[in-house]
């Protein structure tokens, strides 16, 4: 149980019953893709806290497939600090051990001192993705997928109830065809 974490903390104080608490649901018009994702060349990853779970499904396939169409995947992976980053030895594997088709840089919100290497402080934003992810006029050779808190999903990409991409891909241009809110 996380102390500040809602759903942790709700969760918790539950008793055993047959009364339904819970549903998962897929929005219709966002049913997530099937590997190979229409082939493209380069998929970005953003990340935040547990979203990080469909983004390690999907580079369990990625990776393994050395046929691929998808030349290169970027993973910005948004964490607390260096001690909330879920998975870190397995990415850091991948990314060391596929160093040609995958890297990734854990950004680290609330890291104290001085952070180096694929570390960097503060939050996902616009000068990141333009550094690591091709821009929107690479069409369908680029995809973005985004899990995260609900609030990085609105900066990012808009709600996730909503079809149409607006935050700051929308304003950078991204399209529906290219942005997938999990």
């Amino acid at each position: 149980k996380y102390p500040d974490g809602e759903m942790s903390s709700y969760l918790a104080g539950l008793s055993p019953s047959d009364e339904k608490v819970v549903a998962f649901k897929h929005i219709p018009f966002n049913v997530k893709i099937q590997y190979p994702f229409g082939s493209p060349k380069f998929i970005a990853m953003l990340a935040g806290g547990t979203g990080i779970t469909p983004m390690i499904q999907a580079l369990h396939a990625i990776l393994g497939d050395k046929e691929g169409a998808t030349e290169k995947t970027h993973l910005l992976y948004g964490s607390r600090t260096k001690d909330d980053i879920l998975g870190q030895d397995m990415l850091d594997r991948w990314s060391s051990s596929h160093s040609e088709k995958f890297s990734v840089t854990h950004v680290l919100s609330h890291e104290e001192g001085d952070v180096v290497g694929d570390y960097k402080k503060g939050f996902i934003d616009r000068n990141l993705i333009e550094s690591t992810v091709p821009p929107p006029s690479a069409g369908s050779d680029v995809l973005i997928f985004v899990c995260g808190p609900p609030v990085m999903t609105e900066i990012m990409c808009g709600p996730r109830g909503e079809a149409d991409v607006t935050g700051l891909l929308g304003e950078m241009g991204y399209s529906s065809d290219q942005v997938y809110k999990f």
